[in-house]
């Protein structure tokens, strides 16, 4: 048995030894690459340029996120819940949602648990801004990856979720 495979009493487990400073280097360096290029917003410009209904790009990373929460199942999408998957203070996010809401983007609605407590959700307007951004970025991609062999590409996928599922683990959410 190698070392990287340790069993406990009939339960295998395996343990990974420390990632090595060589690929530690290289993912902060792509990672950062990646972090200056989503600052630019490359990918929410077009969106908000082909949109029939001008939106503001602080309003599309609302519908992105209340997108993402309604995604999530039963979970209650509120000014919190935006606030966390766009790391910004509350303040600010009921700001930005604000906006959203008076332009049509995102409504308020009572949630089905507790009256007392708003939630919210996309108008049809939000939805259109949403599928264009999601077809938007996707052709993108779908540009970026075409030389890729197909399972390149399935397992790039894979290990990024993988990814992120780590980062969220890590981060505590």
């Amino acid at each position: 048995m190698s070392a990287a495979n340790i069993s406990e009493d009939a339960e295998t487990t395996t343990e990974h030894p420390p990632a090595r400073p060589e690929v530690l280097t290289a993912v902060e360096r792509a990672l950062i690459r990646i972090r200056r290029r989503q600052s630019r917003r490359t990918l929410a410009r077009p969106v908000v340029q082909g949109m029939s209904e001008p939106v503001d790009l602080s309003t599309l990373a609302v519908v992105d996120a209340v997108d993402e929460g309604t995604g999530e199942g039963n979970k209650d999408v509120t000014v919190g819940f935006v606030a966390d998957r766009l790391a910004i203070d509350p303040s600010r996010a009921s700001r930005i949602v604000a906006d959203a809401v008076r332009t049509g983007f995102v409504r308020r609605v009572a949630s089905q648990e507790d009256g007392r407590r708003s939630c919210l959700e996309l108008t049809p307007a939000g939805q259109d801004a949403v599928t264009a951004a999601h077809r938007t970025r996707q052709d993108f991609y779908a540009t970026v990856l075409e030389n890729w062999d197909p399972a390149e590409q399935e397992e790039f996928a894979r290990l990024l979720t993988k990814f992120v599922h780590a980062l969220d683990d890590a981060a505590g959410g």
